[in-house]
């Protein structure tokens, strides 16, 4: 039945109105529609979220008007440079900021600091000191392989290559928890066959996870784009079909240099990380059966 709070704080004239006006929209405040009549006007500024709060005690020292934002520093600079920008007739840059405290931490694990940008006008600009306090509980998965089976398409040809992806993904599932039997390790001629490989042991019902791997080069065919999207295309279409988790560790380099370096040479192993992604996305898959985290 609620849709919304709205406050509303008379200025008392039409230079402090254009000057609070002003104010907010150079804060990034994102603006509503106002309204003019005759006698008054009005500007309405919009948060994505609003509050109403009793308080059963001694209230905080704040302004009655407290605004929670994101990046509370990035909040302060732009205060004090308005402040500094627009100082009343006589008054030097720094008494204008003077009209701005110092950021301090309240007692509610927050940082919090207040504002008068006009006589009798104050407000509170405040965030959690908590990064994570305060917004959504995201659904991640976990980097617990027990009891998970998957199945490993690896591609044999640059197997100077797809060889270290294979012990890189087996190292991850292993590090991980998974059992040895329940790992199939399935080696196709190329990168062409990985997806009807992939499709293949997802569609058998016995796999968590199929974690691909290959490796292609450019200058070893003339066909390499064509092969490269029809490979990461069949790869992509099983998954969807068979709602098994698939992961991409399917090498397309310019060079052999550049391949040994992502497999595990200098830039990190990417069958680790395809296995590592596998390994996570079957435990978000399951908690979102269960309805929430484990």
């Amino acid at each position: 039945m609620i849709n919304g709070i709205t406050f509303l704080r008379p200025t008392g004239s039409a230079a402090v109105f254009d000057r609070l006006v002003d104010f907010f929209a150079a804060l990034g405040f994102a603006p509503g529609k106002g309204w003019q009549e005759e006698g008054s006007r009005g500007a309405l500024f919009l948060a994505p979220m609003a509050r109403l709060e009793f308080v059963d005690g001694t209230l905080p020292s704040t302004a009655d008007i407290l605004v929670e934002v994101t990046s509370l520093d990035a909040i302060h600079q732009t205060v004090e440079a308005w402040l500094r920008a627009h100082a009343a007739p006589g008054e030097s840059g720094d008494a204008a900021s003077a009209r701005v405290s110092s950021i301090a931490a309240t007692d509610w694990r927050s940082r919090l600091f207040t504002v008068e940008p006009e006589p009798g006008h104050r407000f509170s600009f405040w965030a959690w000191s908590d990064p994570v306090k305060g917004k959504p509980v995201a659904l991640e998965g976990d980097l617990s392989a027990a009891g998970m089976k998957f199945a490993v398409v690896v591609a044999r040809w640059n197997a100077v290559i797809t060889d270290r992806l294979l012990d890189g993904a087996l190292d991850a599932l292993l590090r991980s928890g998974a059992a040895r039997s329940d790992i199939q390790i399935v080696r196709v001629p190329g990168a062409w066959e990985i997806a009807a490989a992939a499709r293949a042991c997802a569609a058998s019902g016995r796999m968590d996870a199929i974690v691909t791997l290959g490796c292609l080069l450019r200058g070893e065919t003339a066909h390499y784009e064509a092969i490269y999207n029809e490979v990461a295309r069949g790869i992509g279409q099983s998954q969807q079909e068979t709602d098994v988790p698939h992961s991409f560790g399917v090498l397309t380099c310019e060079t052999l240099e550049q391949a040994l370096d992502r497999a595990g040479i200098k830039g990190g192993n990417k069958g680790f990380e395809a296995a590592a992604a596998a390994i996570e996305m079957v435990s978000i898959g399951r908690k979102i059966k269960q309805g929430g985290p484990a």
